[in-house]
Formats: C-alpha cells, sequence, structure tokens
C-alpha cells in the first residue's frame, strides 16, 4: 500500500504535467490570452497556482521560498508586491503577468522539486501537525498539503481549458 507521500508526490506530478502541456509551444501573447476583459490568462493561472504551491509548501517545510530565496522575483519582474500570490489581485494586475513558457514552467519545475524533497521525507507522524489555528478545526499538515494539491489541480485545468480556447482561435 502506498504511503500518503507517495500519494501527494503523484499528485504533485499530475500537476506539473498538466502546466508543462498546457503552456508548452505557446508564445507569451498566447499565454497572456483572456476570453474576456476579466478571466484568467495561462500565464496568470500558472504563476499564481505555482505561487500558491511555493508559499504555502515552503511555510509548512520551514524553508525559504523560491520565489525569493532562488530568484525567481527579479526574473519575473512583476509589479507586485514581493509577496503577492494572486489572492485578490484585480483584472488589471492579473493582466500584467507576462511571462514565457519557458520561464513558467522552469519556476514550475524548481517548485515542483522542493515539493518533492520535502514530501519525499516527510514522517507519517507529522501529518497530524497543527499548521493553522485560524480555523475551527484547527488545520493539520495533512489538510493543508491536500489544499495545496486541489488548487493547484483546479487552476492548471483551468490554464489547459484557456490553451483549448487559445488553439480555437488559431
Amino acid at each position: 500500500m502506498p504511503r500518503a507521500n507517495d500519494l501527494l508526490i503523484d499528485g504533485f506530478d499530475r500537476v506539473r504535467d498538466t502546466v508543462q502541456q498546457a503552456v508548452s509551444g505557446l508564445d507569451e501573447d498566447q499565454l497572456a490570452y483572456r476570453p474576456d476583459r476579466d478571466a484568467n490568462s495561462i500565464a496568470w493561472l500558472t504563476w499564481h497556482l505555482t505561487r500558491v504551491q511555493d508559499d504555502h509548501v515552503a511555510d509548512v517545510a520551514r524553508a525559504h521560498q523560491l520565489w525569493t530565496a532562488g530568484g525567481w522575483v527579479e526574473r519575473f519582474g512583476l509589479p507586485f508586491d514581493v509577496g503577492a500570490i494572486g489572492f485578490g489581485q484585480t483584472s488589471e494586475e492579473v493582466g500584467q503577468v507576462r511571462a514565457t513558457a519557458e520561464m513558467l514552467t522552469a519556476y514550475q519545475d524548481a517548485v515542483h522539486r522542493s515539493t518533492v524533497d520535502y514530501l519525499a521525507v516527510l514522517p507519517d507522524e507529522e501529518f497530524d501537525r497543527v499548521v493553522d489555528e485560524r480555523w475551527d478545526p484547527p488545520v493539520t499538515l495533512a489538510v493543508r498539503l491536500l489544499s495545496v494539491l486541489d488548487d493547484t489541480m483546479q487552476h492548471a485545468g483551468q490554464a489547459s481549458y484557456v490553451r483549448g480556447l487559445v488553439e480555437r482561435r488559431g
């Protein structure tokens, strides 16, 4: 029977694979396409899901985010606060996320490797550790990791959907 760690790693592998497929071969304009003025682009969805994974997993792992420690904030050069992860952003801010497929996948790959490295050595008894007492009931590590996996997969699926719209536009 697989360990919880193995299942989580498999899930995050699927997020990475879905992101790769969603952005592969698209140029910056295609990645920035928005079906309407308030919709999210593939670039924003990919950046956001990766920022959430980076932020949340680094927090529970008691590690530094790759966004800052790995120099991604400078490479992307976005006009946001260094701690921005996409929550609560305006439509205008969503439109400011422009990046190449290579940059988006490189950041996602780096965060994915960091996540998998953390999960590979995570002892089973850690899953019950409370990581956020602001909720009732308090959030455990297991619940936080599953929440991150769910959120990132949903956004990866949305990016894939927008890619389909881009491809139909020609």
